[in-house]
């Protein structure tokens, strides 16, 4: 049976590929050279085969504006816009509870850019903690491999606050948020932590 994103895109299970040279890597799970991204739309393939959540990455709505037609069945897309602002990456159900997401990842060592994010992603977070819903982040640190659910309260003070900052430090995530550990069924355990900080 194949797996499917909503997008209709076929769900192919990453092959692990050995090196040429050198000693076996160590076995850890904390650099398979896979995107935040993947990891989490792999996790959620897991969640829903497993009747865990119901959880899924939202389409971005385009405008299609030009179609090739070389032949009838090989229609090629030529010309496209983006029709709206988006809201967030990933929104479903999970345990009775919405949940609504935002996932981002950074190469720097020592804060979280705030230009990663958009104003209609910040203000769509606050609508659905008012409707009592679950919002958070998603936050990569790819360089020291480490993954952390902070909340979106958290976040919201910090983007929309008078700090004058344009980031958020390292050690203010490591403080308030909540690491999500690495493995392999599911690759990125999200929904663990989400009923460890929520759920009580």
């Amino acid at each position: 049976m194949a797996y499917r994103y909503p997008n209709g895109k076929v769900y192919r299970p990453k092959k692990n590929v050995s090196s040429r040279q050198g000693p076996p890597a160590e076995k850890s799970f904390a650099n398979r050279g896979m995107t935040l991204e993947e990891d989490i739309n792999e996790s959620n393939e897991y969640y829903i085969a497993h009747d865990i959540g119901i959880i899924h990455k939202k389409p971005t709505p385009v405008q299609i504006v030009d179609v090739h037609y070389p032949k009838r069945s090989a229609a090629r897309i030529t010309e496209a816009y983006f029709k709206q602002a988006s809201t967030t990456d990933y929104n479903g159900v999970f345990a009775g509870r919405y949940i609504d997401f935002e996932a981002k990842e950074t190469r720097n060592k020592t804060a979280f850019p705030l230009q990663n994010f958009h104003d209609h992603q910040a203000d769509h977070m606050h609508k659905v903690q008012k409707q009592d819903g679950i919002a958070f982040v998603l936050l990569r640190f790819a360089v020291h491999g480490e993954t952390y659910l902070y909340d979106a309260s958290h976040f919201l003070h910090w983007y929309y606050g008078q700090t004058k900052r344009k980031s958020i430090p390292y050690q203010e995530i490591q403080a308030h948020g909540h690491p999500v550990s690495l493995g392999l069924h599911p690759r990125l355990d999200y929904l663990k932590t989400v009923k460890d900080v929520y759920f009580y």
